[in-house]
């Protein structure tokens, strides 16, 4: 019989530690924490993100602070904006929105991003720390996918662990994350040979690629650990996962819905990190 891992109640448990902290953290400093998140033109779900890390904001103590771009904003003026964040104290965290309009070159935005305001993650040094093993502000989603399995106490000592996807915002960190943890890891891709061998070899199985319901239960060993990072639209329009979880689910000993598994813990994490952020800075 298999047991949900669920974000949303644990994700509300650690929001309500977080607003404790940041109340501690004002009241001791006397000063604000601030998240600054930019968004550069209409994309509806970039909106809804930014909707909802506003409001996460407000609900543990943060002071938000959203700027939306038109979608013809030039580099040299989204450049401007993130270069006067940076050098703002009442700023702790700074967020661009991805993905950015075709025009702008995100890499070069994303570089002027402080390494210790990187909330996200994504910066080339803190994703260095964390393949070193060192102290580092980790991206947001496979940090809420370690919270999860801790919740659970699931242990990851010499289990083996297959990621499927290798981007730079979930495969690879959620990789090192594990490896980290002392996971024996693989990391599959679009041209990995025999992706169904690979799966079936898995204690923890994280599915990462973005294609609904593509992980399917012959994939899936007896009583593995199945986390779904996917969030995809089916062919009936509702919103569905990566793995397909009304067959796969009885062949696993955890398993997360979608949705309100890993989502719900991404924003956490970002209200992890920016407090982080916060109480690192000098």
């Amino acid at each position: 019989m298999y047991e949900l891992i669920e974000g949303k109640p644990l994700s509300a448990q650690i929001r309500l530690e977080i607003a404790e902290k940041v109340k501690k953290f004002k009241e001791e400093r006397n000063r604000d924490i601030g998240l600054a998140v930019v968004l550069v033109g209409e994309d509806p779900a970039s909106q809804v993100y930014v909707r909802n890390k506003v409001k996460a904001c407000e609900e543990v103590g943060i002071k938000s602070l959203a700027y939306y771009l038109p979608a013809e904003t030039s580099q040299k003026e989204l450049e401007e904006l993130i270069s006067s964040l940076a050098a703002d104290d009442g700023v702790d965290g700074i967020l661009v929105q991805l993905p950015l309009p075709a025009h702008l070159d995100s890499k070069s935005a994303l570089k002027l991003i402080p390494t210790e305001k990187d909330v996200d993650g994504f910066s080339e040094n803190n994703m260095g720390r964390l393949a070193m093993n060192m102290d580092c502000l980790v991206a947001c989603t496979p940090n809420g996918v370690m919270k999860m399995l801790a919740s659970k106490n699931i242990s990851l000592k010499g289990k083996k662990a297959v990621v499927v996807g290798r981007s730079n915002i979930v495969g690879r960190p959620m990789a090192l994350l594990l490896l980290n943890a002392d996971a024996t890891v693989t990391v599959c891709h679009s041209k990995t040979a025999d992706l169904k061998k690979e799966c079936l070899e898995a204690d923890i199985l994280v599915a990462a690629i973005g294609k609904p319901k593509f992980i399917k239960a012959d994939m899936i060993k007896e009583g593995a650990v199945v986390i779904d990072v996917g969030v995809n639209r089916g062919a009936d329009g509702k919103l569905c996962g990566d793995v397909d979880f009304e067959n796969a689910k009885d062949k696993c000993s955890y398993i997360t819905p979608v949705p309100g598994g890993v989502g719900p813990m991404t924003i956490t994490m970002l209200m992890y990190n920016t407090y982080t952020a916060a109480c690192r800075r000098k």
